[in-house]
């Protein structure tokens, strides 16, 4: 089978890539780096040629509310275009659980306009909805800052490891399109700031914590049903401290 993955050189592509190349198909990671630019669909027409499925894991390089619409926009517009051209059987994209519960916050409306294209496209597609990564502890730490106080939310929160999302990732590529969503979440559901505290913690950072409700999310307040799955979502194995076990600081930050 051959499968492109846009955005194949970052976090999760990359471990989807290996995961996939593993498995015997070939699999090709595309990104500007390789000549392959979804915003302005140059070298989309020949790396589709012959691929059987399409996996979208690409983010926009800016979190802007403007810019990141036009990237969501514009890069979907252009893969489904393409996709529909080469006769791609299969679109799967990574988007974030409780997306649609998050409109106050521009990334979130991007993500929800570039489901609807999706949706609205006439190719088969598997939306994967995934809750924050283990590695994000550390941004969201940087992005909560005030007065040389980290503020966190009790809300609830289930992340899980990039590793767990590239493995079901790589599930929903192999299995038949859904034509719909399905969520992934980590074992554990506790309160946001205890993970964060516990990443601050693991890594020596100094930095106070404080824990306030009214403390915004990434500019939205948040409540226990923002970030959690759905009942039906596939959990994932890895525990948040089993994880810290085997990432040094220095492999978080990177």
């Amino acid at each position: 089978m051959k499968i492109v993955v846009i955005g194949g050189t970052g976090l999760i592509g990359s471990q989807l890539v290996a995961r996939l190349n593993s498995l015997g198909h070939e699999v090709i990671a595309a990104s500007p780096r390789s000549g392959v630019n979804a915003v302005t669909g140059e070298g989309l027409a020949a790396i589709l040629a012959g691929a059987d499925v399409i996996v979208d894991v690409a983010n926009s390089p800016s979190f802007e509310d403007t810019a990141v619409l036009a990237f969501f926009e514009a890069s979907s517009k252009n893969l489904l275009a393409a996709e529909a051209v080469a006769g791609v059987r299969h679109h799967v994209a990574l988007s974030v659980v409780g997306t649609e519960r998050m409109q106050g916050s521009g990334y979130f409306r991007a993500k929800l306009a570039q489901e609807r294209l999706i949706k609205a496209s006439p190719l088969p597609y598997t939306i994967v909805r995934a809750t924050q990564f283990f590695e994000f502890m550390g941004g969201i730490a940087h992005t909560s800052m005030r007065e040389d106080v980290v503020w966190l939310s009790p809300a609830a929160m289930q992340p899980m490891a990039s590793a767990d999302v590239a493995e079901a990732l790589a599930d929903a590529v192999l299995a038949a399109p859904v034509n719909g969503m399905i969520e992934l979440a980590g074992p554990e559901r506790a309160p946001l700031a205890k993970f964060v505290a516990t990443w601050l913690g693991e890594t020596d950072d100094p930095r106070a914590v404080a824990v306030d409700p009214a403390a915004p999310y990434f500019g939205v307040e948040i409540d226990d049903a923002s970030l959690t799955p759905g009942p039906a979502a596939r959990i994932m194995p890895t525990h948040f401290d089993d994880w810290l076990a085997h990432h040094l600081p220095t492999q978080v930050a990177a």
